[in-house]
Formats: structure tokens, C-alpha cells, sequence
């Protein structure tokens, strides 16, 4: 059990919210930490599903940059992204490096192009999930990502983090999913050669009690020091002993000493350099004063030496904390660049140096804190060119810059061109989408660019704006004929939304016909703008965004995105919600305009489909047509049941192609079969004829069909295959069976082609299925695999109907996603009420 788990219930009158958000918090802190140890990794976070499980939100971080983690505080669960994978699947996502990652991850590749490994594992309590662990490390080349040994260390990390909070939670704390307050930003522990001793000398009595730092600065073992101060100046270079002795009187005549620098011989030769500070520490309880100097001593170890020689290259260095900020800046880099040392200290470098204005340069920068790799690269300084070389660490990024000689002309950036007679600051560009931005807009554009429909639209919109963002309501509305009509939303009333309803564009109702009117989002932060300015909409939510939808220069509609609480909306955020606007309503127009084709193609497939199959003695039919669950909702696929003298014509087809030209001449096909069919044609006679006239129609068509004639009176059957799929045999004792008998080549291929014709024996009660390749072909499976499937399913089914059978049939096939295949199933039993006549 994690020892923030132990400390649960320890307190006798129960604990406080504080006390338990601030366990939460050293839980999180622990298993960050923890998980970068045990990985070696140099980076680590922690998400936290929230209160609805719609979204992860980033609770504690350590090893990255604040700004590089700002696009990834909330990050839905749908998201195709390996934490939320690890959070939804319950498995530990592993990508060993880059070429792992963009072939699972692509858009994340695409976003974060940095040469970086990565593991993400949930963090569960029992069988509830309640978030997910990362952490990322330099991926190296030929490297094989983490161990099974520290995989295993990271899921135990893992698995103790989701008991703490589990733990907690069931000790009534609130809010371990929901965070309220910004994430945890956690420093990584950094070896330091800086050593702090605290001591307490009383000067009168030469007694120095001294802690055990302040001892093993002065190179005295616990067992050697007698607490006297005339020991620890024997340790003192014997030319600042005089010093160390004469700091007791400097602090008794002035109170205090300050920096007072002593050396300390090392062993084997040289020495270090130790400050001492101090001051008296007050009056004694009889007013007198006090004689004890109280203080500690500080050993820069080697930092003093360092910045010293640092001072003395010829080439600039620099150091940037983990938010990117100049922390050092030595004397020849400020006279590299000609800026103040105060201008540098404490701005980004791309803020201050002109020369790395270009928004390259900011990536550079981030491309080495996330692969923690060096990187290097050249641009323009005051005076030439300047190298930059960048060595990242846990801690921050080390700097080294130094005078280059120009690059080839001829690759030369135009951009980053000098005019003569001396250089010319760069223009500055748009600030970069920062990675998280970027991510967002890859991966609405990735599934916007899968929603087929309107609706399906809309739906994308809701699962990904809502938990992105952080709001509880949106709602999308479409121009028809200059109105406003809702077309989806999820979490407002609809009596509230119907008061907009057929609103007309021309009428001045602020939050809609403004954003239409100016093509400008609305972002109002607080209850009282929202109050002040709409009313009608102040008790719906207390922040709102208002996105006019507008693609080619026209309003397709207008989207409202609404929050329970207030919502602030930064610049990055509202650019981002602005650029996300204009995908909406191009996924949106294209939506609608496939779903108006759409719907004239499947007016024309059911108008070429029967509408109702003939009652007919002795033998019972039914058909179905499917349309395909990817692209037009529209084929070639077709069934037909067909009364002739010669007994009744059965037929399923299959036009090449999803599209309204194969529905067109699909519907030319069945009227051809039904012309040869009623003419008093052998089954082998009308396919032929239908060849040749497919063959006529043009050499783009192809067919595949199967026809039956069927004879009650005498319980027989002909067939004729033409490349099709073979039929099956139901027999009333249960045998099925898949009849491979001869046939044809498709439709179309050749006029000369022969069609055998087979006969065969029905028995009563048997059934024969003709359907299309839609109902047994796959992607992932061959073809004889599903129709095993068939078979085995007409075997075991119940056969009391017709229907309910067909309905079996094609369970599995409507209830696939991505099925790029219609289909069409034609079920035929013969039931004759009387025994077959011999004529």
C-alpha cells in the first residue's frame, strides 16, 4: 500500500478537505516522480478522468515545460491519443520511439515531430479506471523502449497511485477527478554541488554547535568534531584563520556578518572557497545582549569556479529554466547580441533576439526539451551569423553560442536574408500553434473528414469541442433559405432552443445574426457581460462561445458552446476555437451536400427495388436490401421475384461500383431480366441476353447474377450462376448445404459467353438463399470464411418465418460499422400445398 493510502485515518476527529487535497496531492507527486525514477525517463504526468468520464484532465506533470503542456490539460477519451488509448483499452500503450509512435499515433507524430519514446498505463482501483500514467524519454536510435522490469515497475506505480486515490476518495474526498485548480507542475530532483551548514557560535564560551552539512563542509567526521570553534578554524586555510576569528567581532560590533569568504584545503592539494553569514540572535532574557551568532555556511563547491571561467570564454552560454526563460546569460553572449544582460535575464530567447523572431527557432528549442537530444542550427546576429547549439536536461537547457561562418547562398533562407550595409531584424511572424493546438486541429480534421453525414458531423463537434473545452452544451444550427434550423444538440432545452428556431437571418437577435453578419465568434466570459448584453440566455450558461459557421465566403450555420461555470478564453484558445470554426462549416457543407445527393440517390435505388414481391402458391419469398454503412447509401445490388408461364423467376445481381451509375444500370438490368424472363426464355437464355446487353450499355459495366426459375407443379428448379455467389440449400432434416454448382463469367466480359443451366430437386419445406457478396465477403476474412458463416447460420436458425429468418441473416451485417459492401438477400421456401405433379 502507498504511504498516502498509510496516513488515511490517522487523524482522530477525520480529516479536512485541505488535509485531503493536499494528500491527493503528494500522491500525485509521488507516483509522477516515482514513474520517471523507476523508467529513467525524463518526463512524467498524471490524468485524471473527469466527473462524467467524458475527459482526462492533466492533474500533475514534471520534466516538460509548462507551455509545451498547455494544449494537453483536457484531452477527451475518445481521443486517438496513447493516453486516453491506455485510459479506454485498460492496457499499458508502449511506443518505443518516434516510428512506433507516428505509425500508431499519426496525428500525434504530426504534431510533436520529435524523436521521443513514450508509455502511457491506466490507473485503476479495482475494476474502475480513474485515469492514466506517462512518461517519455529520449528515444534513441536502434533502441528498444522500456524493459519488461521497468514497465512492470511503472504499472506497480500505477496500480499504488489508483488505491491512494481510491483510498481517498472513499475517506469523502471530493474532486479527485474534477480538479479544480491548475495541475500540479512538479521540479525533478537535480544533484547540486551547493551545500548549506547551519551553526549556532557562542562567541564568549568558543562553543560552535554545528550540523552535520556544516561538519563535512569543514572535512570533519561526526566522531572528530569536539563542538569547539577552535577546531573548525584549525580546518581553515592557515592564511584566513585570522578571518574566521575576526567574524565574531565583526558580528558583535555590527550584528551581523556577511559573506565572509574562507578557503578550505582539499585533500590531495588546491582548496574551496566557503562563505560564512551570520548574525546575533537578539538579547538574552535580562536585556543584555546575546553573544551567540547564529548562521550558516555555504559551499558553492565548483559553481563559483564554473561561473568564473564561464565569464571568461570567448563564446556565449546561456541557461534556460524548465519554462524556457534565461536564468544566466554570460558576458561575451550579451555582447554577442548587443542586449542588456537585465533585458535577457528572465525572457524566452525568441522574445528577446531578434534573429530567432522566425517561429523555427521556437521549435527548435521545444524539439529539445521533448527529445531531450542536442540540437543545433544557425541564425542571424548583429554582426554574422551566429551557431547555436542547445543541450537539454530534466532541469532546463543549456546554451552555447558562438560566431559561424555564413551558410551556402544557395540554401540560404530568404526570410532570414541580410540587406547590405549591415543585418536586418527579422519580421516577426505569427506565434506558432503551440503542439497542443496543432493536435486538436489534426484531429478534428481527421474525423471530420470521416463524417459521412450532417448528423455525423454534429456528433463529432459534441465529442470532441465538449471535453476539449471543458463545456456542458452545444448546439449547432443550419442555414435553410436564409433561417436558422436546429439540427443537433447535446445538453441544452428544447424549449429553450426553440425560440430560434426558423429565426431569420435578417432579424436583429444579437448573439446569431451579429456572429453571421460580422463572421466573427462571440466569447463571453463571465454572467454579468452575458446579463448585461443577452439576457434571454443568462440563465442557460454563465459563459458562452457563439462560432458563425462560414465556408466560401457564405453562413452554413452557427454553433453555440455553453459552460456550467465561468471560462475564461485566452488568445491560443480563442484562435484555436476560431480555426476549428471554419473546419466545422466545411465538414458541415459537405455533409449537407452529400446528404441531399443522398437522398435522391436512395429515392432512386427504392424506386428501382420492388416494392412489394407477388403472392404466389406453393412457395413462400422474402427479400432485403442493406445499404452499405460507409459512403453513399446507395448500390447496385439488387433482388426480384418474377411470375412467368414457365414457373416463377427468382434473381439477385450485382452491379459493380456504389454510386448512382451503377444504381441506374442495375435498374436496366432488371428490366431486361424481366423482358427475357416473361418472353418464355430459358433461364440460360436470359442471362445470355442480359450479357449482351450489358455489353451494349458500355465496356465500364460489369455484373455478377444468379437466376432460378422455379417450378411448383413439378418441385424442380434451374439455375444459372454468372459469377455470382452460390446459393443455399436449407433441407427440412437440417442439412445445408452451399450448392458450387457450374457457372458463367461476370456480366459484361464477353457476348460469346456460355451459361451452364443445372437443375435441381426441391424437397418440401426446403429454403434457398441467393444474396450478394455484401453479406459474406470482409476485409480481414476470405471469402469461403463467410460463407460458412451463412451456412451454419441457416442451419441452426429458427425457422417459424420467413422474415424473422432474413432478419438472423443479416444481424451480424447491420450491425457492422465500417461495411463498405451493400447487400441483397433473396429467401425463397417451397411449401406447395399439394404433392408435384409428374407433367
Amino acid at each position: 500500500m502507498s504511504s498516502t493510502t498509510s496516513r488515511l485515518g490517522t487523524h482522530p476527529f477525520g480529516t479536512t478537505s485541505s488535509e485531503r487535497a493536499a494528500e491527493r496531492d503528494d500522491a500525485l507527486i509521488d507516483a509522477v516522480l516515482r514513474a520517471v525514477e523507476v523508467t529513467g525517463a525524463h518526463a512524467g504526468s498524471v490524468f485524471l478522468a473527469s466527473d462524467d468520464g467524458r475527459t482526462l484532465l492533466l492533474a500533475a506533470a514534471a520534466g516538460l515545460p509548462p507551455s509545451l503542456l498547455g494544449g494537453w490539460r483536457r484531452i477527451p477519451v475518445s481521443s486517438p491519443i496513447p493516453v486516453a488509448e491506455a485510459f479506454r483499452c485498460g492496457r499499458m500503450v508502449h511506443l518505443a520511439d518516434a516510428e512506433a509512435t507516428m505509425r500508431r499515433f499519426p496525428q500525434l507524430a504530426v504534431a510533436i515531430p520529435y524523436p521521443f519514446g513514450s508509455a502511457s498505463v491506466p490507473v485503476a482501483a479495482g475494476e474502475e479506471r480513474l485515469g492514466a500514467l506517462a512518461v517519455v524519454w529520449a528515444a534513441r536510435p536502434g533502441g528498444q523502449g522500456l524493459s519488461k522490469a521497468k514497465r512492470r515497475h511503472l504499472r506497480t506505480t500505477a496500480a499504488r497511485l489508483g488505491v491512494s486515490l481510491a483510498g481517498l476518495r472513499a475517506d469523502g474526498a471530493d474532486g479527485v477527478g474534477g480538479l479544480g485548480g491548475d495541475a500540479l507542475e512538479i521540479a525533478i530532483p537535480a544533484t547540486s554541488a551547493v551545500r548549506v551548514g547551519l551553526f549556532d557560535w557562542d562567541v564568549a564560551t568558543g562553543t560552535f554547535l554545528a550540523d552535520a552539512t556544516v561538519r563535512a563542509i569543514f572535512g570533519l567526521a561526526p566522531d572528530e568534531y569536539d563542538g569547539r570553534a577552535a577546531t573548525l578554524a584549525a580546518q581553515v586555510h592557515p592564511a584566513d584563520r585570522p578571518a574566521f576569528r575576526a567574524a565574531a567581532r565583526t558580528a558583535a560590533k555590527e550584528g551581523r556578518v556577511l559573506a565572509q569568504c574562507l578557503r578550505i584545503p582539499e585533500t590531495g592539494g588546491g582548496h574551496r572557497t566557503v562563505e560564512l553569514w551570520g548574525r546575533i540572535a537578539g538579547s538574552t532574557s535580562e536585556g543584555e545582549a546575546s553573544s551567540h551568532l547564529v548562521g550558516g555556511v555555504l559551499d558553492l563547491g565548483t559553481g563559483m569556479a564554473a561561473v568564473a571561467a564561464l565569464e571568461r570564454l570567448a563564446d556565449g552560454f546561456f541557461a534556460l529554466d524548465r519554462e524556457w526563460r534565461i536564468s544566466y546569460a554570460n558576458h561575451r553572449l550579451v555582447r554577442m547580441v548587443h542586449v542588456r544582460r537585465g533585458d535577457l535575464v528572465g525572457r524566452r530567447p525568441w522574445e528577446v533576439l531578434p534573429g530567432l523572431a522566425d517561429p523555427e527557432y521556437e521549435d527548435r528549442f521545444r524539439a529539445a526539451q521533448v527529445s531531450q537530444q542536442t540540437v543545433s542550427f544557425l541564425a542571424r546576429g548583429p554582426d554574422g551569423w551566429l551557431t547555436f547549439s542547445l543541450r537539454p536536461d530534466a532541469q532546463g537547457i543549456t546554451g552555447w553560442v558562438a560566431a559561424a561562418a555564413p551558410p551556402d547562398p544557395a540554401t540560404e533562407r530568404p526570410d532570414l536574408a541580410t540587406a547590405a550595409g549591415g543585418p536586418t531584424p527579422v519580421a516577426t511572424k505569427p506565434s506558432p500553434a503551440r503542439p497542443g493546438a496543432l493536435y486538436r486541429v489534426l484531429e478534428m480534421s481527421s474525423a471530420l473528414t470521416e463524417a459521412v453525414t450532417a448528423r455525423d458531423v454534429c456528433e463529432v463537434v459534441a465529442d470532441q469541442l465538449l471535453p476539449a473545452f471543458g463545456g456542458q452544451r452545444v448546439a449547432v444550427y443550419v442555414v435553410r433559405e436564409r433561417r436558422l434550423h436546429l439540427l443537433r444538440q447535446r445538453g441544452y432545452r428544447e424549449s429553450f432552443l426553440e425560440q430560434f428556431e426558423g429565426l431569420s437571418l435578417q432579424h436583429d437577435w444579437g448573439p446569431v445574426s451579429g456572429a453571421l453578419a460580422s463572421g466573427t465568434p462571440l466569447f463571453i466570459e463571465t454572467p454579468d457581460e452575458l446579463a448585461r448584453t443577452y439576457s434571454e440566455l443568462e440563465a442557460v450558461s454563465r459563459s458562452l462561445v457563439i462560432l458563425p459557421l462560414i465556408a466560401s465566403n457564405h453562413p452554413v450555420g452557427v454553433l453555440a458552446l455553453g459552460f456550467d461555470g465561468e471560462h475564461s478564453f485566452p488568445a491560443q484558445e480563442r484562435s484555436l476555437l476560431t480555426a476549428l470554426s471554419g473546419l466545422i462549416a466545411q465538414a458541415l457543407e459537405r455533409a449537407r451536400l452529400y446528404d441531399a445527393k443522398n437522398a435522391l440517390a436512395h429515392g432512386l435505388q427504392n424506386a428501382l427495388l420492388p416494392q412489394e414481391l407477388p403472392a404466389l402458391g406453393g412457395i413462400q419469398v422474402t427479400g432485403r436490401y442493406v445499404p452499405a454503412t460507409r459512403g453513399m447509401d446507395i448500390g447496385g445490388d439488387w433482388y426480384d421475384v418474377i411470375p412467368t408461364d414457365q414457373g416463377i423467376a427468382l434473381i439477385v445481381g450485382d452491379v459493380e461500383g456504389h454510386n448512382v451509375a451503377a444504381a441506374a444500370t442495375m435498374g436496366q438490368l432488371r428490366s431486361a431480366v424481366r423482358a427475357f424472363a416473361t418472353a418464355g426464355h430459358t433461364p440460360a437464355e436470359v442471362i445470355a441476353g442480359t450479357n449482351r446487353l450489358l455489353i451494349d450499355l458500355g465496356p465500364d459495366h460489369l455484373a455478377s447474377c444468379c437466376y432460378v426459375l422455379l417450378d411448383p407443379g413439378k418441385a424442380v428448379a434451374d439455375v444459372v450462376r454468372a459469377g455470382h455467389c452460390p446459393p443455399l440449400l436449407h433441407e427440412p432434416d437440417g442439412a445445408t448445404d452451399i450448392l458450387e454448382l457450374p457457372g458463367g463469367p461476370l456480366l459484361g466480359i464477353d457476348r460469346s459467353a456460355h451459361y451452364p443451366q443445372t437443375r435441381l430437386t426441391l424437397s418440401r419445406g426446403c429454403i434457398l438463399a441467393l444474396y450478394t457478396d455484401g453479406l459474406v465477403e470482409t476485409r480481414d476474412a476470405d471469402i469461403t470464411i463467410g460463407l460458412d458463416r451463412l451456412r451454419t447460420r441457416l442451419a441452426h436458425a429458427d425457422l417459424d418465418s420467413l422474415d424473422d429468418l432474413a432478419d438472423t441473416l443479416l444481424h451480424s451485417a447491420r450491425h457492422a460499422p465500417n461495411r463498405t459492401d451493400d447487400i441483397a438477400l433473396l429467401l425463397t421456401q417451397y411449401s406447395p400445398s399439394s404433392r408435384p405433379s409428374d407433367r
